[in-house]
């Protein structure tokens, strides 16, 4: 399996959790797609306390996994959104 780009992709989103829309990564996004999982060398600025947990309303959004032997976090379904 194929592991993604080194090169970063040029676009940027912000990910805000789907429960109280605080905001909780900046990440380097990749095409058109719906948010199925961050890798974590594409995030920029993390604004989470906790891996995987809102710090706002305490609500676990993701899931520490591997994708084709790189780390990154699985998004649970709709409970993060990306804008």
């Amino acid at each position: 399996m194929a592991k993604p780009n080194k090169k970063l992709p040029t676009k940027s989103v912000y990910i805000y959790c789907n429960n109280c829309k605080y905001k909780l990564f900046k990440y380097k996004k990749g095409g058109k797609g719906s948010l199925l999982k961050c890798f974590k060398e594409r995030i920029v600025e993390d604004f989470t306390i906790t891996p995987c947990m809102c710090p706002n309303c305490e609500t676990i959004f993701a899931r520490d996994t591997l994708v084709n032997g790189t780390p990154a976090f699985k998004i649970i379904g709709n409970k993060a959104y990306c804008k």
